[in-house]
Order: structure tokens, then C-alpha cells, then sequence
């Protein structure tokens, strides 16, 4: 490590010696260095003869300017061994910027900007060692810096682009396989070096098929939201929308779950039940993002008993529906991840991976059960809301019996009692 009167330059070692083999095999087309340094992946993609440019990115301004002369050394050799043309051309494939990672790419004009090759060699020191380093401190456990860089490279990478991505076993690679996953990009690891008390990483890293085809479907911005047993959720922009996207979470063992989902979705839009469906797919599905809260923080939060009791009539009423079209939901007894109520407290229903065709579906039934259960019923006494335990127990057994419009009523009128 080299040291100037402001900052510290990481110099050359075993981690950049290892990257910059495979700088030389793969670096393509518009390359961005991130986190440049001495310069060193750089200046051997400014050397590879399929790189077009080369954008070297570093967020301490004194590494620039001891780059931009590391440069200038490097063009003084090629005049000396290949002649001025060639030094002349060197100098103008490469530019400077300082940026924290992609912020100042994300300010300038370089927002549409997408590169062929991104090259990140990262700092992997848990900043608790109280190293007080830039160019080695990679977050408070060692992998933020890496997790910050991957949430953000999707948007700079060309849809055939790569991300040559060196990094420590110190980092835990559990971590980095997490961040790859949760961007939809995939990697293969192209060598592993053991040094001392840890191992070096190479990975070369690209957008999976699942991305390549939502990118192509003009969806920008995608990031990770949620993970659930059966289904990974992203959200993105369509449209100038703000949407949301599941794929099947790998990990799931499950089979034809975003089918069945896609299936579920098409009939109940029609009756105004349910996310709008956007765009379908075999392996994924897009849909509206709901802007909202889940169904206990909404009782919770609100006081208005009007209100809550037209969102309550409102899910049973989506729920009688549902139980005409003989879909069974299978989660209304604990709905707390299945309905949410957005800004104009109007209720959602999603998450429909379970729903299947069934003879007596038990929707009404089972929000029933959830209504008087001991910590909804309280949350519904404190707005002046009671229901009769005894009494919906009954109106729900006399409807699960016949299923139709006068028994259905009979439950949503209990409130009207008190």
C-alpha cells in the first residue's frame, strides 16, 4: 500500500496479480474499473485489443490523480517500445472519475450508460478490525461494499455484458453467492488461490436468462424484495410504473407454483380480485406493486371505525367470490402476509401460488376464524367494533353448509348489532 499526503493506494499484489489474468482474457467492448487503484486492471484492459474505452472509477480523488500518472508512465514506455500512435491511442481509450461505486455515473450523463466489462477487485476487511483503509475496509462485517456494488451493477451492464469480481474468502462466499442470487445474475468461479490465512476469487459474473428476458421486456430497475418458501419477489419499472416480479425461488422443490399463480391471477382480475396481471412468463410473472400495509398494522394504525369495517366487508366480500369460483386460498385463517390495504384503504389480495380448484372452498370461513380470534377481536373492541363469537361461529357453519348470498349476508350484517 502506497500512501500519499490524503489517501492510500492500494498497490499491486497477489489478489490484483490474479485478476488482472483474466482483465486480459475477457475485458471487452466499454470497460469500467472500479475502485482503480494503482491503475492496474485498467491499464491491461487499455492494452486488450477488443476494449473500445475504458472508464477507471475510484472515490478518493488523490488515487485518480496518482492513476492519471501512472498512466502517463505507462504511455511514456509505449513510446519508447511502440511508437507514438499507439501511446496516442492508449491515452485516449481511458478516462478518470472519482465516485463512491456508481454514484457519480448516476448524477452525470452516464446514467444510460452500459459497459461490456466491469472489473471490481473488492475491499473485504470487516471495518470492526478498525483497519480505518478504504482500499482493504469493505463494510461494518467485511461483504456491504460487494452487496452495494452488485445492487447497483445490473444497471450499468450491458445484457451480454460480464463482472470480473475478485474477493476474499474473508468476505464469506455464502454472502457474495446471496447478493449474486438476489440480483438475478449468475457466476462461475474462474480460479481460487489460497494465500496465507485466506483464499482469492475470481468470479465471472452475467445476467441470468430470467433478467436478460425482463430487460427485454423494457423492465429497468430490478431489485430484490422478498423471499418467500416457494417464490423469490423483485420490483422493477414498467412503463414508469413501479411493478413487481416473482420467479420461482430456486430453492423451492415445488412444481408449476408461477403457473398455477399466472392461472389463478387471469380468472380473478376479472372480477377485480387480486394484483393487475402485466407480463407472464414460464419461469415468472409481473404484476402491480401494492403500495401497502398488511392487514393487522392497518387495525392496528386505524382508528376510523367506518373505514376499518369497509376494508373488512370489502375482503369478505372478495373472499365469497372466491369461494363461488370454487378457489380455495388456503391461508385466511393467518392472511397477515395475503391481504394488504393500500394508501386509499382499499384491500388487496395476493399471493395466490396455493390456490387451488376445490369443491367447498373455506375463504369466508376461515376470515371468520381470523376475525374472532382473541388478538383481532381486541383490536376491533378498542374502535367499537364487536363481534359476537358465538354468533359468527354459527352464521359461519349455517354458510359453510350452503354456500349463497342470504347466508353470506347474514355474517357481514353481525356487526350491524352492536
Amino acid at each position: 500500500m502506497t500512501e500519499t499526503k490524503n489517501c492510500s493506494i492500494y498497490e499491486p499484489k497477489e489478489d490484483s496479480v490474479l485478476l488482472k489474468k483474466y482483465v486480459v482474457q475477457y475485458a471487452e467492448g466499454n470497460v469500467l474499473d472500479m475502485g482503480t487503484g494503482s491503475g492496474i486492471q485498467a491499464i491491461a484492459a487499455v492494452n486488450c485489443p477488443k476494449v473500445k474505452s475504458v472508464l477507471a472509477v475510484d472515490i478518493q480523488e488523490d488515487v485518480i490523480k496518482y492513476c492519471k500518472k501512472n498512466i502517463k508512465n505507462e504511455i511514456h514506455e509505449n513510446r519508447r517500445f511502440s511508437g507514438h500512435k499507439k501511446s496516442k491511442l492508449f491515452s485516449c481509450k481511458i478516462k478518470f472519475m472519482v465516485s463512491d461505486l456508481f454514484e457519480a455515473l448516476k448524477k452525470r450523463n452516464l446514467k444510460n450508460k452500459k459497459f461490456d466489462t466491469i472489473i471490481f477487485n473488492a475491499p473485504y476487511l470487516p471495518s470492526e478490525l478498525k483497519v480505518k483503509d478504504l482500499t482493504i475496509e469493505g463494510g461494518k462485517k467485511g461483504y456491504e461494499v460487494i452487496e452495494k456494488f452488485l445492487n447497483e451493477a445490473n444497471n450499468f451492464l450491458s445484457l451480454n455484458g460480464i463482472i470480473l469480481l475478485a474477493f476474499s474468502s474473508l468476505t464469506k462466499m455464502e454472502k457474495v453467492n446471496e447478493f449474486i442470487r438476489n440480483n438475478l445474475l449468475e457466476y462461475e468461479i474462474l480460479e481460487k488461490q489460497h494465500y496465507f490465512f485466506e483464499d482469492i476469487y475470481v468470479c465471472l459474473i452475467k445476467k441470468s436468462k430470467t433478467l436478460k428476458e425482463l430487460e427485454q421486456s423494457k423492465i429497468k430497475k430490478i431489485r430484490f424484495f422478498a423471499k418467500g418458501k416457494r417464490g423469490l419477489v423483485f420490483t422493477g419499472i414498467y412503463k414508469n410504473k413501479k411493478i413487481a416480479i416473482k420467479i420461482k425461488n430456486p430453492e423451492s422443490e415445488a412444481i408449476l407454483r408461477i403457473d398455477n399463480e399466472i392461472k389463478n391471477l387471469k380468472l380473478l382480475n376479472k372480477h377485480k380480485i387480486g394484483p393487475k396481471l402485466l407480463l407472464m412468463h414460464h419461469e415468472f410473472f409481473v404484476y402491480e406493486f401494492i403500495d401497502g400495509i398488511n392487514i393487522i398494522d392497518f387495525l392496528a394504525s386505524n382508528k376510523n371505525k367506518k373505514t376499518v369495517l369497509k376494508a373488512l366487508k370489502s375482503i369478505l366480500s372478495q373472499l365469497f367470490v372466491m369461494d363461488k369460483l370454487k378457489i380455495n386460498k388456503e391461508e385466511m385463517s393467518h392472511p397477515v402476509k395475503h391481504i394488504l390495504i393500500n394508501k386509499k384503504t382499499i384491500p388487496i389480495l395476493i399471493d395466490f401460488e396455493r390456490a387451488h380448484y376445490a369443491f367447498k372452498p373455506s375463504n369466508v370461513t376461515q376470515f371468520c376464524d381470523f376475525l374472532i380470534s382473541e388478538n383481532i377481536s381486541k383490536l376491533l373492541k378498542e374502535k367499537g367494533i364487536i363481534l359476537s363469537r358465538e354468533k359468527i361461529i354459527n352464521a359461519a357453519r349455517k354458510y359453510k353448509g350452503k354456500q349463497n348470498k342470504r347466508n353470506f349476508e347474514n355474517i357481514v350484517a353481525l356487526d350491524n348489532e352492536h
